[in-house]
């Protein structure tokens, strides 16, 4: 539960926000994580000393429900000369350590990030008349947060997250949403780490799909062109009734160009998915060849889940051949040595241990398997296909309802377990799937119904690699919804 409050409103869980001013004495109590942040929102807003504030009841670290202990909404004119309506902006904290002394986040250093190294802000256009600022995005940006706190998933600029569902819990058509910089907060270098701004930006379902397809930086270039849709700052407008295509349908074209020429910038998903292998049975219920919704799966590696992790990091460089990062990568404390190790970047497996030691657990090849999806993350197959592999790419889905993944490499990413010879190749239950150029053409083909929601079976046989009975079966169904909120999967940018 949350109350809204002013922000100097007395009370024991929301002090008064000190700025530069704030009398030193209470300045040395407040929270530092906390009173940084207060000071980069002071330094925008001058004249808002006290803004109201969404607050936590219980705290988090308290055992409440939500991770944010505050939300502060401001009150922005914008710029009407550059297109900028005046709006309610929306900040967040508690994704960032406020407090320093682990009751939340583990203190890593000052020259790393801290906590999760963001927060979260959103721009709501205010309507007319409007007084005070709607208390809904609060709770959207806490579905989020507890998304974050409960996966260890970060965020970073051009990632998506659909949400099904409009925003306001209205009938608006904004039901899904892109982050992006904000462009007026500024990373602050807090006592316990640095902390940038991701601001969270309301989209039609076609305009989400469009940044699948190409990519969320692209899509928001082309929503900060067209006023009514955010305008430079990305200002979100629930009432907006036309996609970004309906308004200027030029820039579907520049979408489709766009497209065909780079493909996707998507390199993988978290997504409800297993695999089996129809080799032949498992021999015992510890078999990782066998990888079944519903049973509990053996886990990757650490070093196999370091692999994916930098997988999904670095995606392809366009002017370089793509490469999976090694499979025994140089590590300290099962973390590489340019990350914190504090905290998971996107798709890190819960467990940096293996239940076998990996030097023990060999790499298969398999001579048919069964890959199967929920109906969401198939959705995706043909963006994987089309967007990813007939570019040279790879694309990698990681479940999260088990400690697995399946990777799909084109034939010109190097560093790959899975080969021309041995297409279909698991290292305990991370699988990898080689197909070339002629085997995508062919699938694409059979999956043009991928969508709807009847159960989809492919065979093919590998006539153009070097294992004659290879095949895959795919399977796409409806399946229980996720644990991200609204049923929604978080996803990754390359």
């Amino acid at each position: 539960m949350a109350e809204l409050r002013p922000s100097g409103a007395p009370g024991p869980a929301a002090p008064p926000a000190p700025g530069p001013s704030a009398p030193p004495a209470f300045a040395s109590l407040f929270p530092p994580g906390l009173h940084a942040i207060y000071g980069e929102c002071r330094r925008l807003y001058p004249d808002q000393p006290n803004p109201l504030q969404v607050t936590a009841i219980v705290k988090y670290w308290l055992g409440g429900p939500d991770p944010l202990d505050y939300v502060s909404m401001y009150r922005n004119v914008g710029s009407p000369s550059a297109n900028i309506p005046e709006h309610w902006h929306y900040i967040s904290f508690g994704l960032s350590d406020l407090y320093g002394d682990s009751r939340v986040h583990e203190f890593t250093g000052t020259d790393g990030p801290s906590g999760f190294g963001f927060e979260l802000t959103f721009r709501l256009k205010r309507e007319t008349g409007e007084s005070a600022p709607p208390t809904w995005p609060a709770e959207l940006m806490q579905g989020l947060a507890r998304y974050v706190f409960q996966s260890e998933n970060t965020f970073c600029s051009g990632d998506h997250v659909s949400w099904h569902s409009p925003l306001d819990n209205s009938e608006s058509r904004i039901q899904h949403m892109l982050l992006t910089e904000d462009p007026q907060m500024q990373p602050v270098q807090t006592p316990f780490g640095v902390v940038t701004f991701l601001q969270i930006v309301g989209v039609c379902t076609e305009e989400l799909h469009a940044a699948q397809q190409w990519n969320g930086q692209g899509i928001l270039e082309l929503l900060r062109t067209v006023p009514v849709a955010g305008g430079p700052w990305l200002i979100t407008d629930m009432r907006r009734g036309e996609t970004i295509f309906e308004i200027d349908p030029h820039l579907q074209e520049r979408v489709d160009k766009g497209i065909e020429t780079d493909g996707s910038n998507l390199s993988g998903v978290s997504a409800k998915c297993a695999w089996d292998d129809l080799s032949r049975p498992p021999e015992d219920d510890e078999d990782s060849r066998s990888i079944c919704i519903g049973t509990q799966p053996r886990r990757l590696s650490g070093k196999d889940t370091e692999q994916i992790r930098e997988t999904l990091r670095r995606g392809l460089e366009i002017n370089s051949k793509p490469v999976l990062p090694p499979i025994n990568p140089q590590r300290q404390n099962g973390f590489t040595h340019d990350r914190a190790p504090s905290r998971k970047d996107s798709l890190e497996s819960d467990s940096s241990t293996a239940i076998v030691p990996h030097e023990l657990i060999r790499t298969r090849q398999l001579e048919s398997v069964h890959l199967k999806f929920n109906q969401e993350s198939g959705a995706l197959i043909p963006l994987c296909l089309r967007g990813r592999l007939l570019h040279g790419r790879h694309f990698t889905y990681k479940s999260i309802t088990g400690d697995m993944a399946i990777t799909f490499v084109s034939t010109g990413v190097e560093g790959a377990f899975a080969t021309e010879e041995h297409p279909y190749a698991a290292h305990g239950p991370w699988l990898q799937i080689l197909l070339t150029e002629e085997f995508v053409e062919k699938m694409l083909e059979d999956l043009e119904d991928l969508t709807s929601p009847e159960e989809v079976s492919l065979f093919h046989s590998n006539s153009g690699l070097q294992s004659p009975g290879a095949r895959v079966c795919l399977s796409v169904c409806q399946s229980p919804s996720s644990n991200f909120p609204k049923s929604t999967a978080g996803l990754r940018r390359s």
